[in-house]
């Protein structure tokens, strides 16, 4: 005869039971795959091994890859009507002996040579409504970054960049003892030309190998500034990277990484900028061989560039602009240009954003697929979880047993 006192009892038994199965198959199904069969709760020592299984299988799949465990995540966003408050105005004499007087924050702004419109294009300019006399410099912005960077993903999106007969405009970056830190310029060209030019500035002992790994063409692999300062440069193959060209199909993005492994550089025409890109979830593996790229076995990142702030200017004539003037193709020499204000009618940067991100290590391995999104499975919980299944399984059968 079964005693009745112990019905009661019996079942609150199997209410325990069935609660702890609910709760934890619930949170079985959070790690477990979507098509995990029933046999892994109707039998449940095998299950557990055929979910360990499971789990070595996920995180050995062709599909996941430890080269996506690096991820690039916001640092710095440099956009919109408060973009120039994370940036110094540099107001003292041209470094690189230009004929330009850059002007300080204030005055930049008073007289429209920086500004941002309405829908957020951020604009530079040289001063292009005063007449000069013979010898006098010219009114221009160069801007740098309160923030320093020893490495990171630097995208800027460009929708019309300076060109002129006499300037020579740059987007770069540098370190705070040149060559000691490095310099890195990542846009650049002077006069008309249809050509970008990136270029590496370092101390001695850092050059330029391998040019199958890249699409640009090398002019120099010495990046020393013991030659004349020229350092190691590649001009981009896209005849359409710089000057009237350029702002004629709206601009571009480019993009420039800079860690342990080197520092790569792309460009993408305005039709062509990767979706990761506008979605602010870049991933440089996605975006094929770089147009520039600097190998850490024959130019240590660590070693050459450290301390860099981001620099945008527009100089005149100066070291590059001026003994290149005369196979230039522009009328007269290049301090004449300087006398007259229409000639920089062309002679401003129009940008939408400069955006870096900094390389996040995440442990594991994660589904090139989903990038970021998703996570491997936990097999130690797993293992717990189903350990737990099974007994609550054995005790549920003992208990309607009774």
């Amino acid at each position: 005869m079964r005693n009745r006192n112990a019905e009661p009892f019996r079942g609150r038994n199997v209410v325990l039971v069935l609660g702890a199965l609910a709760a934890q198959s619930h949170a079985l199904s959070l790690h477990l795959p979507r098509s995990t069969p029933s046999m892994y709760l109707s039998k449940p020592i095998s299950a557990i091994k055929r979910a360990l299984t499971v789990g070595r299988r996920q995180s050995s799949s062709p599909n996941s890859s430890n080269d996506t465990a690096n991820l690039w995540v916001v640092d710095s966003l440099y956009e919109g009507q408060n973009f120039y408050d994370e940036w110094d105005f540099f107001d003292y004499a041209d470094p690189t002996n230009g004929m330009v007087d850059y002007v300080d924050r204030e005055t930049a702004f008073k007289e429209g040579l920086a500004y941002v419109t309405p829908d957020n294009k951020i604009v530079m300019k040289v001063d292009n409504t005063t007449v000069l006399k013979a010898g006098e410099f010219r009114k221009s912005v160069r801007i740098q970054t309160k923030k320093r960077y020893n490495g990171g993903l630097f995208i800027i999106d460009i929708e019309r960049a300076p060109h002129a007969c006499s300037a020579w405009p740059a987007f770069w970056t540098v370190g705070p003892n040149w060559p000691h830190g490095g310099e890195i310029d990542i846009f650049e060209g002077v006069h008309e030309s249809t050509k970008n030019q990136a270029t590496f500035h370092t101390a001695s002992g850092c050059k330029i190998t391998n040019p199958q790994n890249f699409t640009g063409n090398l002019v120099s692999d010495d990046c020393s500034h013991d030659y004349g300062g020229l350092g190691c440069g590649l001009i981009n193959d896209s005849v359409a990277s710089f000057g009237a060209p350029f702002n004629a199909v709206g601009g571009g993005v480019f993009a420039t990484r800079w860690d342990d492994d080197g520092v790569w550089g792309w460009f993408f025409h305005r039709s062509t900028i990767p979706r990761d890109i506008t979605n602010n979830t870049p991933n440089p593996k996605n975006w094929g061989k770089p147009t520039v790229l600097l190998s850490p076995d024959s130019c240590p990142p660590r070693k050459f560039f450290w301390d860099h702030v981001i620099v945008f200017d527009i100089t005149l004539c100066g070291d590059l602009g001026g003994p290149t003037y005369a196979t230039s193709g522009c009328p007269g020499t290049c301090a004449e240009q300087v006398m007259t204000p229409s000639v920089y009618n062309n002679a401003s940067w129009s940008v939408n954003y400069v955006h870096v991100f900094r390389n996040s290590k995440v442990l594991g391995s994660i589904p090139s697929s989903a990038h970021a999104t998703s996570r491997p499975l936990d097999t130690t919980f797993l293992f717990w979880t189903l350990l737990f299944a099974c007994w609550a399984w054995r005790s549920f059968r003992a208990v309607l047993k009774n």
